[in-house]
């Protein structure tokens, strides 16, 4: 169960392997190209039916068992000197055309890119064009990636030493709150095209993100788009949250989006 909407997975599938499915009483998936019993790894459970006291147990076991995975993530990476991101957002936000112009910027810099999306290869085909690395993971029904996949796709990647992982989740500013990947940072994009009001619409995301990306700022000029208040609302849920205004499109804000990930990468050595 996805523990916001309990939504259903019935495929989950790591490029270049054969299609997971596992369909029981509680519906299991994971990035693994073989079946796992429900106890294997974290799971989505849809369950109707069940008490609300077995319901919350589930919900709990589940995320208990995403946790212990995202410690060896976590562990994983440090060991490695590897930063990692979990880049959230709504659909349309522009996080591959940021990934994307950010690769292109970031010079000899070796990163490589975890793409989650429920359907198609196309955005993992984008970054590649760039020149980086990137292992596409479907989900099928699923909204979102959890730590056990993102530890498999990192196993399938050549990971450097010192790098930088950047993982775009499926785009869903609910259920990738809950989840925690190992990252060292989940970052959160809001575009200008989008409402100011959706980091109060959408706490949890916000409240989780160390760092917010106001996106597609070229695009004030003929928007009737609040910043102020975007902001505004943004540190109402999260007083902490650092933010960048940027456009991928016209490069404005970039650089200092690019001097937070050389610090990360820094840091993580």
């Amino acid at each position: 169960m996805c523990v916001t909407c309990g939504c259903v997975e019935g495929e989950v599938r790591v490029e270049g392997e054969p299609a997971h499915e596992a369909v029981h009483d509680h519906v299991h998936a994971d990035g693994s190209a073989h079946t796992h019993s429900h106890d294997d790894a974290p799971a989505h459970a849809h369950a109707p039916g069940l008490g609300p006291k077995r319901r919350v147990q589930i919900e709990l076991d589940i995320l208990a068992k995403n946790n212990a995975y995202a410690q060896a993530n976590r562990k994983a990476l440090a060991e490695r000197g590897i930063f990692a991101l979990n880049l959230v957002s709504s659909p349309g936000s522009g996080k591959t055309t940021l990934l994307c112009q950010t690769i292109a910027r970031l010079g000899q810099q070796a990163v490589a890119v975890i793409e989650g999306d429920q359907q198609t290869s196309r955005d993992a085909d984008r970054i590649r064009a760039t020149g980086a690395q990137a292992l596409q993971i479907n989900t099928g029904k699923g909204c979102h990636l959890d730590a056990h996949m993102v530890g498999h796709a990192m196993e399938k990647l050549k990971l450097e030493d010192e790098s930088l992982l950047m993982i775009e989740n499926v785009g869903n500013l609910v259920c990738p709150a809950a989840f925690d990947l190992g990252e060292a940072h989940k970052v959160v994009i809001l575009s200008v095209t989008e409402g100011e009001d959706k980091p109060i619409k959408y706490p949890d995301m916000f409240r989780a993100a160390s760092l917010m990306l106001l996106n597609k700022i070229d695009l004030l000029p003929h928007l009737d788009y609040d910043v102020a208040a975007a902001i505004g609302f943004a540190r109402r849920v999260n007083p902490s949250i650092r933010v960048i205004q940027l456009s991928a499109t016209s490069g404005e804000g970039m650089d200092a989006w690019l001097a937070f990930l050389h610090e990360g990468v820094a840091q993580a050595r």
